[in-house]
């Protein structure tokens, strides 16, 4: 048990720990919004990487063939998401910084975020496939269900450590001008991401 929990903890960090465009974009958002909103997203994306986990343990060698012919395109349409979101983001800050009367906008919602974000995760083949491999490297054995739970647990403190800090550096960020310089600071690089993923 416990070497499957720490295998699974070990990968689980290994898979969430490269900063990627999920994890601007948790801090960006939690930096727009609050921490909660933030936190939801970050448990969204680690969400995915359990599920993702789950489907190595449970047949990664087989699925990962599967995926394989396909995951050129998903990463497109990851790429293309991306791009949106990012031109999204830019796009609000500067509506809000010239609006000269405030509209109101519809808020994001934790659930909102929530689901967005486990939407775009799972759009990235790449996570099933590592899975698949680090499982097939144990011997097929991959640990199992305190695999799954020591990947899920370590992807969600790592994502609610990104929310935590994208929180706070939006309190220390509070005048409408730094908002817009991290709006379009966080677009740029989420932008720079999706290229990267084509």
């Amino acid at each position: 048990m416990s070497g499957a929990l720490l295998a699974g903890v070990v990968a689980g960090y290994g898979v969430a720990v490269p900063v990627g465009a999920i994890g601007v974009l948790i801090a960006g958002l939690s930096a727009r919004t609050s921490w909660r909103v933030g936190a939801a997203a970050g448990l969204g994306a680690a969400t995915a990487d359990g599920i993702y986990a789950l489907v190595a343990v449970v047949g990664g060698a087989a699925l990962a063939g599967l995926i394989a012919p396909i995951a050129t395109p998903l990463r497109w349409v990851a790429a293309g998401v991306l791009l949106l979101l990012a031109g999204h983001t830019a796009w609000a800050a500067l509506r809000k910084r010239s609006a000269t009367t405030e509209r109101a906008q519809r808020p994001t919602t934790a659930l909102t975020a929530y689901a967005g974000i486990l939407g775009l995760t799972l759009l990235n083949p790449a996570t099933v496939v590592y899975f698949a491999a680090l499982v097939l490297g144990r011997g097929g054995t991959g640990g199992g269900a305190w695999f799954v739970v020591g990947a899920f647990l370590a992807s969600a403190s790592w994502q609610l450590l990104i929310a935590g800090s994208g929180a706070l550096a939006g309190r220390l960020l509070t005048s409408g001008r730094a908002q817009l310089i991290t709006a379009l600071v966080s677009s740029a690089v989420i932008a720079v991401l999706a290229f990267m993923l084509l």
